[in-house]
């Protein structure tokens, strides 16, 4: 176990920890929340011993691997999967036992290096290391390229590849979420869910922390608590015991009234369409989340729109992309939709398909390759960029963005006015001279949002905009976009954002964009659907290739129809089938055996690790349940390996047959 016991933890003047304890417990999935600047990541830091604690001790089994994310660039020319599988340190200490034994010409080390080799699973480390690539968005055609091919975002879903291929008992994630779409999202999720380490994640994404978490960790005033349940029972506990703090009850009464207003605009359409209905339950989250956002020292609101143009986008055909040295390269062709005055629209689709270029393209960054785009009288488009520097100059301050932006939309603006405009983004003091490239990407992210306000826009471009905010900032923006009365195009990750905000779904895919008829559950499912068939498509095609490299044909010539099998040859082909059957199927039904067992065993553990979260058991519980999880942790690994080697004997068997 994990165990912190009155820790205390200065980074330079500013104490992080002050007398902190708390105790996890082997196999916990554990969620780290905290407003940004609390002292998370200094917290990863101390458990990863980059930094020492003034006080108190750290106490981490001294046997356990531990993982986590690089969080630097990498530069090399090495090949992607190469780069993943080097982040196996158990194979990689293997293979370098093995040359050391080599080197020296130790038969008993070579021996034991290949011994090692073998538990590292070697022979199918290269085939994980990829499915762990395709999984988070890698196509089969990159899986080999060099590293340095790749933007800063696909470099760092490398290093989170990386940090997955480890066999580590504790794994430390620190927003991992942040560079991918949500089909990676989704992968990621249904993968650490699987993980049977410790697991400790620093994330904003509150869907994602209550789908893997079963304790969440809160670090607030210097302090950890320790709350039994996922992110949403976190909130509920929390929230009690704000209603208890008489002095936060007129702060909170506001925020409920805040609230109540926005959930009386959107009943009324509950009933009218499927998306209605999945944002009923966040609203009801929502009516229960006004004592937890008493806590918050942030809010800010849209100011109303000079004109509201109906409609105010006409699309005509357009084609959207952008221009090469090769010439011009179309991604989403075909463009017939309208936006219309108060619309809530989430853009749906997988990495690359072209969110961000119709978004750039909406938001006149870059221009339509085809077609028409008709702008309703007196549009001002509002423009969120997934890469906030788009729209910052680094070598800039806050005020000094301020100043050139009041010049454009209101020359009469005094410069106290706008220091006061940005204290409420929390931008104070000498912060608004600070240069924007020396700011955190929170901070980044708020200046964008103060720039935004002021515009005055009617239509809202928001590419990506919760990367950076952490959960008080991100419910703040979600009670803004709902309460502001223009249009809203939303492309995001964050499934509560998305569920909170838009009331309809576009789907960007295989080059045209059309409406997504559904919710955000129906996406999922949809999306599960899409991979499944590309991985049967990728399966029929490796055995094509595998077929093809097999028989080697010289020349490929169109076959004549094959005669008809004469009827000695469909009796010796029956008989065939026959024995085949009877040869496998004592193994096949060992194999149906062995998924019942599995399927039991695993509810044992959901079982165990439920009441492991539930933080009721006394110690000597705590010890068995361990002990037992420890067991079934055994059973489980030899039962898969049976399998295998039942499967493995049994397409033998087909392919001798064949």
């Amino acid at each position: 176990m994990i165990t912190l016991r009155n820790i205390t933890l200065r980074r330079g003047t500013k104490v992080v920890l002050d007398d902190a304890s708390v105790t996890l417990q082997p196999g916990e999935k554990v969620g780290l929340v905290g407003r940004n600047g609390a002292g998370k990541s200094s917290l990863f830091a101390l458990l990863t011993d980059k930094l020492q604690s003034d006080k108190g001790d750290v106490d981490i089994p001294r046997q356990w691997t531990m993982a986590e994310v690089a969080q630097n660039m990498p530069e090399t020319e090495m090949p992607a999967t190469d780069f993943v599988l080097e982040g196996d340190t158990r194979l990689m200490a293997a293979q370098q036992a093995l040359a050391a034994a080599e080197a020296a010409e130790d038969g008993h080390a070579m021996a034991d290096a290949h011994a090692l080799l073998m538990d590292a699973g070697v022979f199918d480390a290269r085939p994980r290391a990829q499915a762990l690539l395709m999984g988070l968005g890698f196509t089969g055609a990159q899986v080999d390229a060099p590293v340095n091919s790749f933007s800063g975002g696909w470099r760092m879903r490398l290093q989170l590849a990386r940090a997955l291929m480890c066999p580590a008992d504790l794994m430390l994630l620190d927003e991992p979420t942040n560079h991918l779409d949500l089909d990676a999202l989704v992968w990621l999720e249904a993968w650490l869910q699987r993980y049977e380490g410790t697991l400790i994640i620093i994330s904003h994404d509150r869907e994602f922390l209550d789908a893997i978490t079963r304790v969440t960790l809160h670090l607030d005033e210097m302090k950890l608590m320790r709350y039994g349940g996922n992110y949403t029972a976190f909130e509920a506990m929390r929230a009690e015991r704000m209603v208890l703090q008489q002095a936060a009850f007129e702060k909170q009464q506001d925020r409920m009234a805040h609230l109540q207003k926005f959930i009386d605009r959107f009943k009324a359409k509950a009933s009218k369409a499927k998306q209605a209905q999945s944002r009923v339950k966040a609203l009801e989250r929502m009516e229960r989340l006004a004592p937890v956002l008493t806590a918050s020292d942030f809010s800010f609101e849209f100011r109303e729109p000079v004109s509201l143009p109906n409609p105010m986008l006409m699309f005509d055909e357009v084609a959207c992309g952008y221009e090469t040295d090769a010439g011009e390269k179309i991604i989403v062709r075909g463009i017939n939709r309208s936006v219309l005055a108060g619309q809530r629209i989430g853009i749906l689709g997988a990495n690359g398909q072209g969110k961000s270029t119709v978004v750039k393209t909406i938001a006149r960054m870059q221009r339509a390759l085809g077609g028409k785009i008709t702008e309703g009288k007196g549009l001002q488009i509002g423009y969120f960029a997934q890469q906030e520097m788009d729209v910052l100059r680094p070598d800039e301050g806050p005020l000094s963005h301020m100043v050139r932006l009041a010049k454009e939309v209101s020359p009469s603006a005094r410069e106290q006015e706008l220091r006061d405009f940005l204290g409420q983004f929390r931008f104070v003091g000498e912060m608004v001279n600070q240069q924007v490239g020396s700011l955190s990407g929170g901070e980044k992210a708020r200046l964008v949002l103060a720039m935004l306000v002021w515009q005055r826009p009617n239509l809202l471009l928001l590419d990506e905009p919760t990367n950076h905010l952490d959960l008080n900032t991100r419910e703040a923006l979600s009670m803004a976009l709902n309460e502001f009365e223009g249009t809203v195009m939303l492309v995001s990750h964050d499934r509560a954002l998305l569920r909170e905000v838009c009331d309809e779904f576009w789907l960007v895919s295989k080059g045209v964009v059309g409406p997504f008829d559904g919710d955000l559950d129906d996406y999922q499912r949809w999306l599960l659907e899409q991979s499944k068939e590309a991985a049967k498509a990728a399966k029929e095609a490796a055995k094509e290739a595998a077929k093809a490299g097999a028989k080697k044909p010289a020349v490929v010539v169109a076959a004549a129809p094959a005669p008809a099998p004469k009827r000695e040859d469909r009796k010796a082909s029956g008989q065939a089938r026959q024995k085949l059957a009877e040869q496998t199927k004592p193994m096949r039904k060992e194999m149906e055996a062995i998924d019942a067992k599995l399927n039991k065993l695993a509810d044992e553990r959901s079982a165990l690790e439920s009441q492991l979260a539930a933080a009721s058991a006394t110690p000597a519980q705590i010890a068995e349940m361990g002990k037992r999880l420890k067991a079934i942790h055994d059973e489980l690994e030899a039962a898969e390996l049976r399998w295998l080697e039942l499967s493995a004997e049994v397409d033998a068997l087909h392919a001798a047959a064949d």
